[in-house]
């Protein structure tokens, strides 16, 4: 028997014959006028740029992943030696590659809810998803917040090294008010695309920097020995804690560059180049340093070498130390940037309002971020709070909240399921606590620190 069509009334029984079959269901989709009346910047923050005399997705994923390490590595790496020192050699391996592998995963769940949900550009964003436009409000003042208290502490950097440079040549604020300048200054460009470009730079700076530290420091050897378990309390151990936790802390941007890649899907692969490079650079690096440097190492820790061999770090890591800061600090205009203008084609355009916008938004988050850095002028005491504060929800909570959320309704189908689900909600309480202890430490830091006087022309070197 022929299986051939003959007209149209035959076609119409076959559809319906295989429209009831119970074998194959039918699939949903959403309904045309539903689609049709979803404003374009819902479906994609930066709208059709076919015409667009700016464009920003652009990226490639190997772009999007050296604007990830620059961001991510250089302050982690500065931090980690002095965590070493406070927890030993066996604590530290662990916690580093423990902590690395839980970012790794969190990171990857950030590339899930944004394939899931493609609109999603920042936390402020994926808030919304989760809990609406009280969501969206909170979850976008604490990111901004985040983002300015990361530019605020590469501003103390900053201000640390041109000390150490210039021997206290002058007040710090003065060497804030400079870094400042300049940051403003390498945040003009509106697209990351052109930014990647500056990443490059700021990542071989600070791999530079950091193994002519750990050849000085292995030739002067001026540490008096070291153990694999230091001596320690919960106070002090729980603050180098935050330290590793700070240096694996990039999640609050990766909405941001995904959202500027060509292709969203190959953001797996920027996450991995990421992860690869930091956890093998920390380990590294801070095991090294700490050895030779042993109770003497110092946070940053390229002042742990002699003042010639810090000096000549320093200058070599000032790249990173503001690139890496502008590289937030564009994501956080970026924020606000789009947030004012969604739904219009202003943000693609080259004229003076849309550039005085970007300018104004610009100089007031790096005028915030100063007055931050010059109120708390400790470096380990500021990440302390930042990771408390938002590193430890952004970096991990959140990645077992968007895990959760993307399965609902599946938690529990399957023993794999259940396991997962464990996982993710074990990791949402590790943020928790992370929160609750960091705040306790960096707190009293802060409190009982007497070197921690603010906007002090003090060298803080």
């Amino acid at each position: 028997m022929s299986s051939k069509v003959d007209g149209p009334a035959e076609a119409v029984d076959l559809e319906n014959a295989r429209q009831k079959s119970v074998d194959v269901p039918p699939v949903e989709f959403e309904p045309e006028d539903k689609m049709d009346n979803t404003p374009e910047y819902k479906q994609d923050a930066f709208g059709n740029e076919e015409f667009a005399e700016v464009k920003y997705k652009v990226m490639k994923w190997w772009q999007c992943g050296l604007l990830m390490v620059a961001e991510t590595v250089s302050l982690g790496v500065l931090s980690l030696p002095a965590a070493v020192a406070a927890l030993g050699l066996v604590p530290s391996i662990i916690l580093i590659i423990a902590l690395g592998l839980l970012a790794t995963w969190t990171g990857y769940m950030i590339g899930q809810m944004k394939l899931k949900y493609p609109y999603i550009m920042t936390m402020a964003d994926a808030g919304e998803v989760l809990g609406g436009a009280f969501g969206r409000e909170f979850m976008g003042v604490c990111q901004i917040l985040f983002l300015i208290f990361i530019m605020s502490s590469h501003l103390l950097t900053f201000t640390v090294a041109m000390n150490t440079i210039t021997s206290h040549g002058t007040c710090s604020l003065v060497f804030g008010i400079v870094g400042t300048i300049i940051s403003f200054l390498c945040c003009l460009p509106r697209t990351l695309e052109k930014m990647s470009w500056l990443s490059l730079v700021s990542f071989v700076s600070i791999i530079v920097a950091v193994f002519i530290c750990m050849i000085a420091v292995g030739i002067e050897n001026p540490g008096s020995g070291v153990v694999a378990v230091a001596k320690t309390d919960l106070y002090h151990g729980f603050s180098a804690v935050c330290n590793i936790v700070f240096a694996f802390s990039g999640h609050a941007a990766y909405f941001g560059l995904m959202a500027e890649l060509k292709n969203p899907r190959d953001f797996t692969k920027s996450l991995c180049l990421l992860q690869g490079i930091d956890i093998s650079l920390y380990l590294v690096a801070s095991l090294v340093i700490y050895r030779y440097a042993g109770d003497g190492v110092t946070s940053p820790a390229l002042g742990s070498a002699s003042p010639l061999v810090a000096k000549i770090c320093y200058g070599i890591a000032l790249p990173t130390i503001i690139i890496a800061g502008v590289i937030n600090g564009h994501v956080a205009v970026k924020y606000v940037y789009v947030r004012l203008l969604a739904g219009t084609d202003r943000m693609h355009k080259r004229d003076w309002i849309a550039i005085s916008l970007w300018l104004g938004i610009a100089v007031a988050l790096w005028i915030l971020a100063w007055i931050i850095s010059a109120a708390i002028p400790v470096f380990s005491n500021l990440l302390s709070l930042i990771t408390a504060l938002f590193a430890s929800w952004f970096s991990y909570c959140l990645g077992g909240v968007f895990w959760l959320y993307i399965n609902k309704g599946r938690l529990t189908s399957s023993p794999r399921m259940i396991i997962f689900s464990i996982i993710n909600l074990i990791l949402i309480g590790i943020g928790l606590t992370i929160c609750g202890m960091g705040l306790w430490v960096s707190g009293k830091a802060i409190h009982d620190n007497p070197s921690s006087a603010s906007f002090s022309c003090a060298n803080n070197a």
